[in-house]
């Protein structure tokens, strides 16, 4: 339709439009960006040029205008850094064209701009219009950001309009100062781009200091949320913060995987998540990508991190700072989430193998104990339940014959024959060694009968003997395996499981010694008592303090010259109860508990700190402790004696460890290695009741010792027993061709030591000489022994003789 132009004018119809077109066009070229999602929205001066388009230009011809001069603006900026595509600026230009429509049409409604006077109404209806279009180009710019994003568009209109309000404001106003310049005098127009710019710096630094607001809460925010204790979580965590932090298009974090592979998370704008196997191994080398970067500890590779950023904001060195810390804060909660991870497995690990035998993978014996009892509190008081206690016949020759391997197996199938008998409710367990029990709460008894449990038990525990027995295959070899077992049968709430235990021991001991395959508990029979239960218990005690276990010493003499050729320490208990205690009342059940490594720990940790007062004394007098036999199974002994020697700063050669002969009989790797291992630290080793074994004369060419001492039962019966008197001469004359000590025990009487002496023993002990005596009366019987003597003592083997 028809414009009317006012007339007389100094601007022509097409100085109009161009100026039109100018003015629209400079508006968009002088903008801000600010981040919203993932995308940008420009904050511009088109408010201003609104108000002064529609002042020299009639506002039919604003929107063509518009779109002209905004389609060559943005084209221009594209050119120089947008690279946006023809469509993208095209939807700009209309976009805003459309708004100018609403806000010439608004600002119409209440007056018409062109060339009339700047008055209230004029103003008013220009800032009208001024909002009508900042709320047309937020809304569409939002709608724009919400189908890219897949976000709901009113959340990013109220940001676009938060972050305009200001330089909308200003718009307005400068807008309206223009006016009023150009109808007063054009040259105040000369006064307008100072102000601008100041109006620029000061826009743009209040967005850079929103976005900056912005950037570190959001980054905050996202580093709080990597606070998780597994993989997944962290990593999608990850992926979220670098979406809110970043703006980012799409965001991955790849985790690396022990094996070189990586697990992928990925996100995008819209909030969809996914994950995906990444098989080739991370390169060495990464390609030079904005927003791709190494997440690394302590210079350990944990994986990477790849921000896309939007193609409408390009990212400056304030986002690459952000990058970079967000990077060390997501390597570090990946590292901590597979160290926690880790040891959640190894603490499951170990929790499982703290209640499992690691071989058969049955309950052990601590769990077998705990459950055991847990078990029998579910069971009606005084209803009878039975536990079978099973131990494999000569297991020792299948690791001797075959190998440990083969025992290993042995146990294996064993296990698994136990599993498929056991039924559901029972409780099974593999003990140490060949050792397995069954705890049995549900005894299939003729109902309402409780009087006759033992039988059933008993038919259950020979089915267990006879399933065993069935053909195996082991290292290729094919046995029959026989077994023991001991059964005992209780009502509930009468004893624990350990007592239990004990019992079912001492039967299946009983069925070996018998020679049956099964052997039920009797009370009769059982030599292990409550009292000696408590003696252990008194035991462990005494240990602990230095007044109860105190050394008995008895001296040897040269049966030459009276010279001490060394002392034997004998323990003795004096218990607060039990009185004065020999070792034949506790040390044999000592050898039978796990107080025997402390036990013999204790023992010679006493007699080496005798040995450092004699030294303090000027006395060179070895001194002899007694080793049990299943002391020397322990490959922890050396060790345990080269500290006490160190301790106490006395020669390894002044201690004498008395062994049996029949242990040094045992083919027994450990023990040989053992002795071996005391050898070679220096200490001295005697062989006590030698003459009472199988081969007395034959295991010294094995196991070289330093001094044998003849038992006293051969002494006490030598003057009437021709065969006593022979071994003894026997013995001294081996022990003189082999250069060894020999020590009579038990020498009592006179005519004794004469004939010791006329058959060329070298020394003696016994009540003849000295009864054993405390410790503080030794230093003097030693000296005296040492003043009186026509020579010096008797000198044990060197390590060298043979």
């Amino acid at each position: 339709m028809p414009v009317d132009v006012p007339d007389g004018g100094d601007l022509s119809p097409l100085a109009r439009a161009g100026i039109a077109v100018g003015v629209m066009g400079l508006g968009q070229l002088a903008r801000l960006r600010f981040r919203v999602g993932a995308g940008a929205v420009n904050v511009t001066w088109g408010e201003a040029a609104f108000i002064v388009g529609l002042y020299l230009a009639p506002a039919q011809w604003l929107p063509a205008a518009t779109l002209v001069g905004t389609f060559l603006a943005w084209l221009l900026l594209t050119f120089l850094s947008d690279r946006r595509s023809p469509l993208e600026i095209l939807h700009v230009a209309g976009s805003l064209t459309v708004a100018v429509a609403a806000g010439a049409l608004a600002t119409r409604a209440v007056a018409d701009p062109l060339d009339a006077r700047l008055t209230p109404v004029l103003a008013g209806a220009l800032a009208l219009g001024s909002l009508a279009y900042l709320l047309v180009t937020g809304w569409l710019a939002a709608l724009t950001l919400s189908v890219r994003q897949a976000r709901p568009a009113g959340g990013l209109f109220l940001r676009a309009l938060r972050a305009k309000l200001l330089m909308f404001v200003g718009n307005v106003l400068i807008g309206l100062t223009v006016i009023s310049m150009v109808e007063r005098d054009l040259r105040w127009l000369l006064l307008l781009p100072p102000a601008l710019w100041l109006l620029q710096q000061t826009y743009g630094h209040r967005l850079r200091a929103d976005e900056e607001r912005r950037l570190w809460s959001a980054f905050a925010a996202a580093t709080r949320e990597l606070s998780r204790l597994d993989e997944r979580s962290v990593a999608t965590a990850g992926v979220r913060g670098a979406l809110s932090i970043f703006g980012a298009e799409a965001v991955e974090v790849d985790v690396l995987r022990a094996d070189g592979t990586r697990r992928r998370y990925m996100g995008d704008a819209s909030g969809t998540l996914a994950e995906a196997d990444v098989r080739e191994p991370l390169p060495e080398i990464l390609p030079d990508e904005p927003g791709l970067v190494r997440l690394t500890v302590a210079g350990a590779t944990v994986g990477l991190l790849r921000v896309r950023f939007s193609r409408a904001l390009e990212p400056g060195q304030r986002e690459y700072t952000a990058l970079s810390a967000y990077a060390d804060a997501l390597a570090t909660a990946l590292h901590d989430a597979a160290t926690h991870q880790a040891l959640a497995v190894l603490t499951d690990r170990s929790a499982y193998e703290a209640v499992h035998d690691p071989l058969t993978n049955l309950a052990n014996r601590a769990a077998f104990l705990l459950k055991g009892d847990a078990a029998l509190r579910q069971v009606v008081r005084e209803v009878p339940v039975a536990l079978l206690l099973l131990d494999l016949d000569r297991f020792k020759e299948v690791n001797d014959t075959l190998g440990h391997a083969a025992g290993d197996e042995l146990l294996q199938g064993i296990a698994a024959r136990l599993g498929g008998l056991s039924e559901p409710g029972e409780l099974l367990a593999r003990f140490d060694g060949d050792e397995f029990a069954l705890l049995v709460t549900d005894l299939e008894l003729p109902e309402g009968d409780r009087s006759s449990p033992m039988p059933q038990a008993l038919r259950r525990a020979r089915a267990l003997v006879e399933h065993l027995a069935a053909p195996i295959e082991v290292a290729g070899v094919v046995m029959s395996v026989e077994a023991s077992v001991g059964v005992v049968v209780a009502p509930a709430g009468s004893a624990d499981v350990a007592e239990l235990v004990r019992r079912a021991e001492n039967a299946m001991y009983q069925a070996k010694e018998g020679g049956g395959s099964v052997a039920w508990y009797d009370s009769a029979k059982d030599e292990a008592s409550t009292d000696r239960l408590a003696l252990l218990a008194e035991v462990r005690e005494a240990l602990t303090v230095d007044d109860q276990l105190v050394l008995a010493l008895q001296p040897a003499v040269d049966l030459g010259t009276g010279a001490p050729t060394g002392v034997e320490a004998l323990i003795r208990w004096r218990h607060p109860r039990r009185g004065s205690l020999s070792p034949v009342d506790f040390v044999r059940a000592i050898e039978g508990s796990d107080l025997l490594a402390p036990f013999t720990r204790y023992v010679v940790d006493k007699a080496l700190a005798v040995a450092a007062e004699w030294a303090s004394e000027g006395l060179d007098v070895p001194i002899s402790v007694n080793l049990s036999a299943r002391s020397l199974l322990d490959p922890h002994l050396p060790a345990d004696i080269a500290e006490l020697l160190r301790r106490h700063r006395v020669p390894a050669r002044r201690l004498v460890l008395e062994i049996t002969e029949t242990v040094v009989l045992s083919e027994l790797e450990v023990i040989d290695e053992v002795l071996s291992a005391l050898r070679d630290l220096g200490v001295q080793l005697s062989v006590d009741d030698f003459g009472t074994g199988y081969s007395s004369f034959t295991f010294l060419t094995r196991i070289p010792v330093n001094e044998v001492k003849i038992d006293r039962s051969f002494v006490r019966t030598m003057a009437d027993a021709p065969t006593s008197a022979a071994i003894v001469n026997a013995t001294v004359d081996l022990g003189h061709r082999l250069g060894l000590r020999v020590v009579a025990e038990g020498v009592e009487t006179a005519d004794q030591r004469a004939a010791l002496a006329a058959l060329g023993c070298s020394a003696a002990q016994g009540y003849h000489f000295f009864k054993p005596m405390p410790a503080d009366k030794i230093v003097a019987v030693l000296r005296s022994l040492l003043d009186s003597a026509q020579a010096q003592v008797f000198p044990l083997r060197a390590d060298g003789a043979s």
